[in-house]
């Protein structure tokens, strides 16, 4: 996922976003990225800013399976597809984040027990049951937005949203709390020097911007991810006094889960999208 430190030249302000937006993509997907993007701990702490502009991509590739699957198959088939390209695309990365803390909190009460059993390459019980009730959760409202029979922008955006947002979610625990894990080689490290506030706002308006198209659910979903970034935080600053890149991952995966229901649960949600059939 990462090689070794390649500094890249000057460059123009776009050109230099662009290196940025990729280099967000080659840490969080399994996409190749051009050679010239390069890598260096401080690039890849500065492209934190396009967390959800890496969630813009992926729902937009988790969207247009399900549509798809959804026409040539079923809404249980498209919703299915749709959770495997996700998973293939980013290599798992952020279930495994959930599965690691599942099994940490769930097992441990302990700060340094909760961090050991985070560490370790092991799948328990609650690991499993986690992750399988958080897939299966998202499967079926994939499946129920599958069913309204809505038309390909009204699916992309919905799926766009939610991992946009969920992904900002993630930065807003970056910029709160602290890093706990003293490990040089740690695959969450180099992102972990703190999020500055023009940053922050810039990401907060890529995140936002998908929720124009939904109307009051919109409304709703903003309101979910604000509480989930802040339970996020206040539970991890107890629990571990910061947080460690699995924590990022489970926030990313519960955050989505509950905009998922928050989108899909209001009836001004289906006028809205309905609009766009």
């Amino acid at each position: 996922m990462t090689g070794p430190e390649v500094v890249p030249p000057k460059e123009s302000a776009w050109r230099g976003e662009l290196r940025l937006f990729l280099t967000a993509l080659q840490f969080f997907t399994r996409l190749p990225v051009p050679a010239w993007v390069g890598w260096s701990a401080a690039q890849l702490n500065a492209s934190a800013r396009h967390f959800p502009s890496v969630g813009w991509l992926v729902g937009a590739v988790v969207g247009t399976v399900l549509w798809g699957g959804a026409q040539l198959w079923s809404p249980g088939v498209g919703a299915w597809l749709a959770i495997a390209a996700g998973v293939l695309l980013t290599g798992a990365f952020h279930e495994d984040g959930l599965a690691d803390s599942c099994d940490g909190f769930g097992g441990a009460w302990q700060r340094e027990q909760v961090l050991a059993i985070m560490k370790d390459s092991r799948v328990g019980s609650y690991a499993t049951l986690g992750v399988v009730i958080t897939l299966g959760l998202k499967a079926q409202l994939l499946m129920l937005l599958a069913e309204r029979a809505l038309g390909w922008w009204a699916i992309v955006g919905v799926t766009v949203s939610a991992h946009a947002l969920s992904r900002w979610a993630a930065l807003w625990v970056m910029a709160r709390l602290s890093y706990v894990r003293e490990d040089a080689l740690s695959k969450s490290k180099p992102i972990a020097q703190g999020v500055a506030r023009g940053p922050l706002l810039f990401a907060t308006l890529v995140a936002a911007l998908p929720l124009f198209t939904q109307g009051l659910a919109g409304v709703s979903a903003a309101v979910s991810a604000l509480l989930m970034a802040g339970l996020a935080v206040r539970y991890l600053r107890r629990r571990l006094g910061g947080y460690v890149g699995d924590a990022l991952g489970a926030t990313q995966q519960l955050t989505e889960l509950v905009l998922l229901l928050s989108l899909l649960s209001l009836p001004p949600a289906v006028e809205s999208l309905s609009r766009w059939h």
